[in-house]
């Protein structure tokens, strides 16, 4: 990838071909979010997706993310580039071990992250999202166990928000929120005071504020 303005030319040129929207995700690099028409975190995005005019769907992410796409854009192509290209908290739970749970736990509700697979999608009674998550579990019969699944610092987050004692929560994780560093960004605050620092709920490290990942970012290329 070279990035050029020739190379952002002719992909233009190739997605207009096809009547394809590109989408990229917040965590591509810098020259597959410039030749994009959205970027965003990968729930904006496929809502994108289903409301976007082109019946092909180009989506620069994670496998879980083209399957998401996918479910809300049934009649649309949605294309990977590479199908290698996975999540680790996506990949922390397996169909087969949420149905192991589920055996564990008769009568429980599943509350899923939409960062989940589509197979443990389809096993999923409810599937959430970081900023309304809290409002899920609370929506639930308080007498009811609740399966909270894969994210851990999430599930924490909405276990201490809700102080609900039957919320079983699964131990997955995403690898870059996992490696993001209490000590490291009370460091950094030290050495930058003025900037209030954010994060979303899904991540262990103490912080000024927490806030949902935000919506996509349009930027319609001709």
């Amino acid at each position: 990838m070279d990035g050029s303005e020739q190379w952002a030319a002719a992909i233009r040129r190739l997605a207009q071909l096809r009547n394809a929207t590109i989408l990229a995700h917040n965590y591509q690099l810098p020259a597959i979010q410039d030749v994009a028409d959205h970027v965003g975190d990968s729930l904006a995005l496929s809502r994108v997706a289903a409301d976007a005019p082109e019946d092909t769907i180009v989506f620069c992410g994670v496998h879980f993310m083209a399957e998401t796409a996918k479910i809300l854009s049934p009649h649309k192509t949605v294309l990977i580039p590479d199908q290698r290209a996975g999540c680790s908290l996506a990949d922390s739970i397996t169909v087969e071990e949420l149905r192991a749970w589920k055996d564990e736990h008769p009568g429980a509700v599943v509350v899923s992250y939409v960062n989940t697979t589509a197979a443990v999608k389809a096993l999923t009674d409810i599937c959430c999202t970081s900023s309304n998550a809290v409002d899920v579990v609370n929506s639930i019969d308080p007498d009811r166990d609740v399966l909270f699944c894969p994210d851990q610092f999430l599930g924490a987050h909405v276990r201490r928000v809700t102080g609900r004692k039957n919320l079983h929560v699964w131990a997955g994780e995403c690898h870059v929120h996992a490696g993001i560093n209490g000590d490291e960004l009370a460091d950094r605050a030290r050495r930058h005071p003025t900037p209030n620092y954010s994060c979303t709920p899904n991540v262990v490290a103490p912080l000024q504020l927490c806030i949902s990942p935000g919506r996509a970012l349009s930027r319609k290329t001709g």
